[in-house]
């Protein structure tokens, strides 16, 4: 198995959820009115499954083996995914702070709320295109069998001890759900 094939699997999932991110900042727009703890999910779902499970994978495992094996971090594409997985902590902290000001009485909030649902989309989106199209790919020319291997390994003991039993099941009981909305 390709380390690569359980994260574009989460890839997957991420998608789904971007795709009903797009569809609530919509809501907003037509009524200017924001489902707080349905915008509190989307953000829980940010902050621990894509940066803490999925980016966490990333970055502890396969970025700093390949750049072992030669891929250089600076000025290339691990670099630039390590910097847009930046970008996309400072647009869920911009979620979650204009959901806190929303909650406190700050009308404006809920623009912000929007834009800042659409921006992350918009990267999240961008941002898997370049790891499934050019890292993933890099990587399956680079690492070997033992490699992938090790990788899956590393994988299967974030989930186990970092995530924590039934997180995936929560998150995915949790898409279903959106996605009938």
């Amino acid at each position: 198995m390709r380390a690569a094939d359980i994260l574009e699997h989460e890839h997957e999932t991420v998608l789904v959820v971007t795709k009903a991110a797009r569809r609530e900042a919509e809501a907003i727009e037509e009524t200017g009115q924001v489902n707080t703890q349905r915008i509190g999910k989307f953000a829980d779902f940010f902050l621990n499954f894509v940066d803490r499970c999925h980016h966490g994978k990333e970055e502890k495992h396969p970025f700093p083996m390949l750049e072992e094996r030669g891929v250089p971090r600076g000025g290339g594409p691990v670099g630039v995914i390590l910097q847009e997985h930046e970008l996309g902590r400072a647009e869920v902290r911009a979620i979650a702070e204009a959901l806190t000001r929303l909650e406190q009485g700050d009308g404006g909030a809920a623009e912000a709320i929007k834009q800042h649902l659409l921006a992350y989309a918009d990267l999240l989106e961008a941002h898997i295109q370049k790891e499934n199209g050019i890292l993933f790919p890099m990587g399956d020319r680079i690492l070997t069998p033992d490699d992938q291997q090790s990788l899956v390994d590393a994988f299967d003991a974030v989930e186990r001890e970092e995530m924590g039993e039934g997180t995936h099941e929560h998150y995915h009981q949790w898409i279903h759900e959106i996605v009938k909305e």
